[in-house]
């Protein structure tokens, strides 16, 4: 009779064991996405769309923030394979082809059809989030006469600005490569002329956009759509983005997921998540950018005024691969000198 006895309770052992493993299974549902910090800040989009996507998914969201785009490009490709991250949120396109080929990325199923970004979006690896333009920023009040050009910022020795390091900041890297694109191989020279009316070069964008908000610059380098957060939060309208006859450089933000990622199927479920209302909603009053897809009425009436483009400059995202550090190492030369 101990037989049957030894095997029942082998088989309750068993199916508690089962039971236990389930339930750790279950708790251990947590998707990890590598962030930069202004995004998972109490202020940004990240809480709510942390709030939205948990409701669906039945898991724990985890936000590792970073301190830009190129501190999470950074940051796993010194981890490599053994990265503990599911997806990577806040790459751009300036950064895209350097992520695609460290070959830690997996292909994605999103149908991106619906996605508004200038010609549509067609890439295997990358899921666009937000959008925008890079532009200096200034005060009606106390800025009369207004520049009208890129050139017209770089080249006024009348006016002080403030912009962040291409080196640790995405808008430091979209300025590089906007004045890439206007001055070509005249850009040290103009790096120069800027070096010497510039107030400072601060590694992110809050110290930089802090110091402009205590007036201490006439123009600071954002987006065109700040100003949209003045007059929708604070219901001041005397922010203002500089004109760019040359052309805007456009930013526009994606996610990607990992190769090995620790939970493939949760990594799946939020790529398909982000080109829904649940992300895409909180995108224009949390991340203060443009959403991709089309919400309608949905969009705060502050955004219909922005400053928009009458061109779009770009240059071919193998050309940025190849020549950024020896762009970086030209800015690096033309501001010491």
């Amino acid at each position: 009779m101990r037989k049957p006895l030894i095997t029942s309770l082998a088989l309750a052992t068993l199916a508690s064991l089962s039971f236990s493993s389930a339930l750790q299974a279950e708790e251990n549902k947590t998707l990890n996405i590598y962030t930069y910090d202004s995004f998972a800040s109490d202020w940004g989009p990240g809480p709510k769309i942390k709030a939205n996507f948990e409701k669906e998914c039945a898991c724990t969201l985890n936000y590792v923030t970073l301190d830009s785009s190129v501190g999470i490009l950074s940051r796993v490709q010194l981890e490599g394979s053994a990265s503990k991250a599911d997806v990577l949120l806040g790459l751009d396109l300036n950064l895209m082809h350097a992520a695609k080929a460290s070959g830690l990325l997996a292909e994605h199923n999103v149908n991106t059809n619906q996605v508004t970004t200038p010609g549509g979006w067609s890439d295997n690896y990358f899921v666009p989030f937000d959008q925008g333009y890079f532009a200096f920023i200034y005060n009606t009040e106390t800025l009369k006469e207004v520049p009208t050009s890129l050139k017209n910022v770089v080249e006024n020795q009348d006016l002080s600005v403030i912009y962040q390091d291409p080196r640790t900041s995405t808008p430091g890297l979209g300025l590089m490569l906007w004045m890439k694109s206007v001055y070509g191989d005249d850009a040290a020279k103009a790096w120069q002329t800027l070096a010497s009316h510039t107030k400072t070069v601060t590694k992110g964008w809050y110290d930089g956009y802090s110091m402009f908000l205590k007036g201490e610059a006439d123009l600071v380098l954002s987006y065109t759509t700040s100003p949209a957060y003045h007059m929708v939060v604070e219901g001041e309208s005397k922010y203002k983005a500089v004109p760019a006859s040359e052309g805007f450089y456009p930013q526009v933000e994606v996610a990607a997921q990992l190769k090995n990622a620790p939970n493939k199927a949760l990594a799946d479920q939020f790529m398909q998540f982000i080109l829904t209302q649940g992300f895409q909603g909180e995108v224009a009053t949390g991340n203060w950018m443009f959403p991709v897809i089309e919400l309608g009425d949905s969009l705060p009436k502050a955004f219909t005024g922005l400053e928009q483009p009458t061109k779009v400059l770009t240059l071919p995202a193998e050309q940025i691969a190849a020549k950024r550090k020896q762009w970086i190492n030209e800015w690096l030369d033309s501001v010491t000198q």
